[in-house]
């Protein structure tokens, strides 16, 4: 089966396991976050790419198992980021990942709860 997950261009998925070690990523992933095509980052911990700042959100969110989301600016893309906890087929917290999805500086909001 193909990995569809590398057909996403403009979604970057990059997956950790409960350690922070790095187990996945998808193509859009590796050309955003790696420096080199030949880099790769799998089985090293997450926490040594990050700053001190983010590594306390990256611990809350491994301690508390909560989200955490938001939108930036770079290289003149807008994106949401939104980090979540993924849990295994038995339950236990397995890691978190991470979706980075281009999206429109402008774009439509629709309230399905109104009629």
């Amino acid at each position: 089966m193909e990995n569809w997950a590398n057909g996403l261009e403009q979604v970057a998925i990059t997956v950790t396991d409960e350690k922070g070690d790095f187990i996945d990523m998808n193509a859009h992933s590796r050309r955003v976050n790696l420096k080199s095509p030949d880099d790769n980052i799998i089985g090293k911990n997450i926490m040594g790419c990050h700053n001190e700042r983010s590594q306390a959100i990256i611990n809350h969110m491994m301690s508390s198992k909560e989200c955490n989301v938001y939108t930036i600016t770079k290289k003149g893309q807008k994106k949401l980021i939104y980090q979540s906890p993924w849990y295994k087929d038995n339950g236990d917290f397995g890691g978190l990942v991470e979706l980075s999805l281009v999206i429109p500086f402008e774009m439509p909001h629709y309230d399905r709860d109104k009629n």
